[in-house]
């Protein structure tokens, strides 16, 4: 149980540190193409952007992985598949 903490709590501070670096690049290059100057709440956008998505993209490649762990994929009934070679 604590090893499952401890990986839990290294990958949410990886997460937060991807979402810091995105965040940090982007408004970056905002500001090199000629942006202007990001409001708080722009940052605050941006951040919730690029967290939205990094956790979206975590959560359905766990999910994928899951499936394919579980053998979900492998009981698919595609009898109607035209391409199905028996």
């Amino acid at each position: 149980m604590k090893r499952r903490v401890v990986r839990l709590l290294t990958s949410v501070v990886i997460v937060v540190v991807i979402v810091a670096a995105m965040t940090w690049g982007v408004g970056l290059a905002w500001t090199a193409i000629g942006g202007g100057a990001m409001s708080r709440h722009g940052w605050i956008a941006l951040t919730l952007g690029i967290a939205g998505t990094v956790a979206l993209s975590w959560l359905l490649m766990g999910l994928a992985f899951k499936s394919d762990r579980e053998g979900w994929d492998d009981r698919v009934d595609n009898h109607l598949d035209p391409g199905r070679k028996d």
